[in-house]
């Protein structure tokens, strides 16, 4: 099983940076594809960043220009930087590992941006 631990989140004014650091420390492998999905309430979970083992990214188009996500393969950790955050940015932020047929997600992180 896959256990995933998350780091970071909380309280923000708009226009501020957080970081978003999500570990597995078990597995002995390098997982090929890392992630990062939101949930805001009342919303469906969707994909912010996607980052894959030969370093090909990609981004939901509202963070575009404003999140990087990044990965430390030795460790199997993937964080996520977060700048110019927004109001609509409010979400419970989790992270999502897979390689082949197994995969995991983090417990959730809640990002508040708010004045």
């Amino acid at each position: 099983q896959v256990q995933l631990v998350e780091s970071g989140g909380g309280l923000v004014q708009p226009g501020g940076s957080l970081r978003l650091s999500c570990t597995e420390s078990e597995l002995a492998f390098k997982f090929n594809n890392m992630a990062w999905y939101r949930q805001a309430p009342g919303k469906q979970r969707e994909l912010v960043a996607e980052i894959s083992s030969d370093g090909s990214k990609n981004y939901e188009d509202s963070v575009k220009g404003r999140f990087t996500i990044s990965r430390a393969n030795a460790e199997n950790t993937v964080s996520l930087q977060m700048n110019s955050l927004k109001p609509e940015d409010t979400a419970v932020y989790y992270c999502y590992f897979r390689h082949g047929p197994l995969d995991g997600w983090g417990q959730g992180l809640q990002v508040t941006v708010s004045s």
